[in-house]
């Protein structure tokens, strides 16, 4: 993405500004297509649904929600450049464009392990995403928001008595974003609809695990991973 000149409308200082690529799900870097000769206007209050736009990815054609663009002065002003909107899609329509289904990989049954105990629940969210094909499933080091790591994903084990609100959710993603991986949320309690919905709508996989500790995929996106798997 090449840069665009920028001009801050409060001390009138030129820039050249790139917008940051994120990872689509489908593992290729797209960046918000910034407009051109658009003024960039100063960010004096903020709201969530103003935080966000929707990307397309030139590889497979999904649509994502990526941070929006807001560039920092030197005279200290936050600012939001206009970015065009994906073309081709529908007002109102989903973001999340679900991947075509592939055939499933021949695994063997999963065998879950009883959970007891929160260590139990992480345990066998781990040996569910070695199942599915991850590659070296552990505990990271310290950090929040972060119980499971493995090669090109991050996961969160909640094992709470209510169920996950948006913002667990929101920071999930945006780890996964930091590492460039791919982020997957389990919970004993399940989600509430504000959470489903942020999860949808930025391709995060939500599954719910019982006593059994058996994973069940609650949205498409999980229900696409358990389909191609890793």
């Amino acid at each position: 993405m090449e840069s665009v000149p920028v001009r801050c409308s409060v001390c009138g200082r030129g820039h050249a500004y790139r917008a940051p690529a994120c990872p689509c799900p489908c593992g290729v870097p797209s960046a918000p297509p910034l407009t051109p000769g658009a003024p960039a206007v100063r960010v004096t209050q903020r709201s969530w649904n103003d935080a966000w736009v929707l990307v397309r990815c030139t590889a497979c054609d999904r649509v994502n929600e990526w941070p929006q663009p807001e560039p920092c002065c030197p005279c200290g002003s936050v600012l939001r450049i206009a970015v065009r909107p994906p073309s081709g899609r529908p007002p109102g329509a989903p973001a999340h464009i679900p991947l075509p289904r592939t055939a499933a990989r021949p695994r063997p049954a999963f065998a879950p392990v009883p959970i007891r105990t929160g260590q139990d629940a992480v345990e066998a969210a781990g040996l569910y995403l070695a199942w599915l094909g991850y590659g070296r499933v552990g505990r990271p080091g310290a950090g929040p928001g972060v119980d499971l790591r493995a090669d090109g994903l991050v996961a969160r084990v909640e094992t709470g008595a209510l169920p996950v609100g948006p913002r667990a959710v929101e920071c999930l993603w945006l780890s996964a974003l930091g590492a460039s991986a791919t982020g997957v949320f389990f919970s004993l309690a399940g989600y509430a609809a504000p959470a489903r919905a942020r999860a949808d709508g930025v391709g995060l996989p939500l599954f719910v695990m019982d006593l059994t500790g058996l994973p069940q995929p609650v949205n498409g996106p999980a229900d696409e991973l358990v389909s191609t798997g890793a």
